[in-house]
């Protein structure tokens, strides 16, 4: 049976996240919420681990998150962290209170004994704390196995039944060997191999789709970005010409876009590919539309009713193909998560489509897995590589209504903010240019000005489920506010994000 661990969600940030680190030991993780899977059904599916998340939540009040206590006696190894390692707690019988003054937040020193989840950690470390409860009295069964000054239980353990809990979060960077805690929970405490390898996937995937797809007409949704990229060179590589690759240009691209990925597919990979010029129906469809959500509802379906029209020319095709990623679906509120946003491949889909089947083979896919997979099936690296961009397009990059002379004006500072980084090879993982809906006041040779004002962006990151605002260089920062101000009409002001993520999300809409 092929190994694979459960995160199982009770609302914490960083569910994500966890699920990320797992993988990177090359061990296969997918969450799922609380309240939508139960113990029955974990169990006949064969876990090799559980992890339990954190959350906001205090466990003693009655309506927080909570689970059938059973699941510490099916036989499956829990990691339970923060929320989790107290919901552990309370669920086997200890306490849980109020850390009144002993809350601690942040990068914290704590003190380990011998255990198996801290193999080959020093008995002193840093942590990452975010609590305002702790575990006033650990279950019967259980020994403290990590205390800080101020937290008489940063972790426990009952080993016989391989239940471990952490009051803190091994799965952030800040918690110094937080790597190797994870690692020592999935191959020591589970007795996982470590099969999940991108290769694989590759060629199970491409083995399972040329049978799956044999015969049949498919059409691929192509925006030109890394996760549709990589879904139609994966699809190309299984059924060939078969595979008719349909890209919309919907008005909403970064300036040369749209030609840029035109000759990428037809020339450099030999693909089935429709350009469909789509500008003038999506920007009439979005005049006087400010709401966020509401932009990317009406993108999503008339994606999928320009891809209705183009099938019906086609002829018989009954399999639309999306570059769905993992994040988008959580993102976008599957099961029981917060929807953060709804992206035009997940949560913008109209209800009625005139397709008998929507394939995503990159649902169960994180970003850098998904740019793995591209290195694995030859894609050069400059498109793997490239930055993400929203499936909305630049829809989501200007503030309030959108109109053509807005994107155009966006179009212009976007690409020179761009430019300006490139040349100065900043080391940043994500960066644009965000018309806001500001305007004010400026000043242009004698005369008064009332222009726009444009919002710079770049994050650093390696899985973009967290993200740090990129510390510029100031001349970089100025040679790119001078260029915009003087070389694009309307715009008087610049100014930079310098907000991570969370609280803030990389895009602003």
């Amino acid at each position: 049976m092929e190994e694979k661990i459960l995160v199982l969600d009770f609302g914490g940030q960083y569910n994500q996240l966890i699920a990320r680190r797992v993988r990177e030991h090359h061990v296969y993780a997918e969450i799922k919420p609380y309240n939508k899977i139960t113990i029955d059904q974990i169990k006949a599916a064969g876990y090799t681990g559980i992890i339990f998340t954190g959350g906001p939540n205090s466990v003693y009040d009655e309506a927080s998150p909570h689970y059938d206590p059973d699941i510490l006696n099916a036989g499956i190894p829990v990691l339970g962290i923060c929320y989790g390692a107290q919901l552990m707690a309370y669920m086997a019988g200890g306490v849980v209170a109020s850390a009144d003054n002993s809350s601690e937040y942040g990068k914290t020193v704590f003190y380990t004994q011998e255990s198996a989840l801290f193999r080959e950690i020093p008995r002193q470390s840093v942590c990452w704390m975010s609590h305002t409860d702790f575990i006033q009295t650990p279950p019967p069964a259980f020994r403290v196995i990590a205390h800080t000054d101020k937290c008489p239980c940063a972790a426990m353990c009952d080993e016989s039944r391989k239940l471990y809990a952490v009051q803190f979060h091994p799965e952030v960077t800040h918690t110094e060997f937080g790597k190797q805690m994870l690692r020592n929970f999935l191959y020591e405490i589970c007795g996982c191999k470590g099969a999940w390898k991108m290769e694989d996937f590759v060629e199970r995937s491409v083995q399972m789709y040329r049978e799956k797809l044999a015969g049949k007409k498919v059409l691929l949704a192509l925006s030109g970005g890394v996760d549709s990229s990589v879904a139609a060179v994966l699809l190309h590589k299984a059924i060939g010409k078969n595979l008719i690759c349909v890209f919309v240009d919907h008005g909403l691209l970064r300036k040369g876009e749209g030609d840029f990925v035109e000759k990428t597919f037809r020339e450099g990979f030999d693909m089935n590919l429709i350009r469909v010029n789509g500008e003038e129906r999506f920007l009439s469809k979005l005049a006087g539309v400010t709401e966020p959500e509401k932009k990317r509802k009406i993108i999503g379906e008339e994606f999928i009713r320009v891809f209705e029209a183009e099938a019906k020319k086609l002829g018989k095709i009954n399999v639309l193909v999306q570059g769905t990623i993992y994040p988008d679906v959580i993102e976008s509120g599957a099961g029981d998560a917060s929807t953060i946003k709804s992206h035009h491949n997940v949560g913008g889909l109209p209800d009625v489509i005139a397709f008998d089947e929507i394939l995503e083979p990159l649902r169960d896919l994180f970003k850098d897995e998904v740019r793995e997979v591209g290195t694995q099936l030859g894609i050069p690296h400059e498109l793997v590589w490239r930055q993400p961009f929203p499936g909305p397009g630049l829809a989501v990059r200007v503030i309030g209504e959108i109109t053509k002379e807005k994107l155009d004006t966006l179009r212009e500072a976007d690409a020179i903010f761009r430019e300006e980084l490139e040349k100065g090879q900043v080391g940043s993982n994500q960066y644009f240019a965000v018309l806001t809906d500001l305007r004010s006041v400026g000043v242009m040779g004698d005369a008064r000005t009332y222009g726009r004002t444009v919002a710079l962006r770049a994050v650093t990151t390696d899985d973009f489920m967290t993200a740090e605002w990129t510390r510029l260089p100031y001349e970089v920062l100025e040679r790119a506010s001078s260029r915009i101000t003087n070389e694009v009409q309307g715009i008087s002001r610049v100014v930079y994000d310098i907000t991570s993520k969370p609280p803030a999300t990389v895009e602003w809409e």
